[in-house]
């Protein structure tokens, strides 16, 4: 069974449990990553494979990275404000209301 996606590329989360939020810029329907990743994560806390994955450009208090995570990990960000990881600006562009929108690249 295909799940469609609960979240959107541009939207902005936060995770459920660690304190990081991000905006999604890309999908994958079902886990798509290594094992060793997957195995990495304790196992009281280890997410199904078959749901959703998000690609994130995710930031905390310390420092921005890129974050793998599943649907089931992530909320809504309601905090609002806009981020601060540098590769954002390199996709998304903000718009007149504060929501990020993939920057269209045009053949000219």
């Amino acid at each position: 069974m295909i799940r469609s996606a609960k979240f959107q590329i541009g939207q902005v989360v936060r995770h459920r449990i660690y304190d990081f939020r991000g905006v999604v810029f890309d999908v994958d329907p079902v886990f798509d990553n290594t094992d060793e990743w997957y195995e990495s994560i304790p196992i009281e806390m280890r997410p199904v494979k078959d749901q959703p994955f998000y690609h994130l450009f995710a930031e905390n208090d310390q420092t921005e990275y890129i974050a793998y995570v599943s649907e089931q990990n992530l909320l809504e960000d309601e905090r609002g404000g806009p981020l601060r990881h540098p590769q954002i600006r390199e996709v998304f562009e903000l718009d007149n209301q504060g929501q990020y929108k993939a920057i269209s690249f045009s053949g000219h």
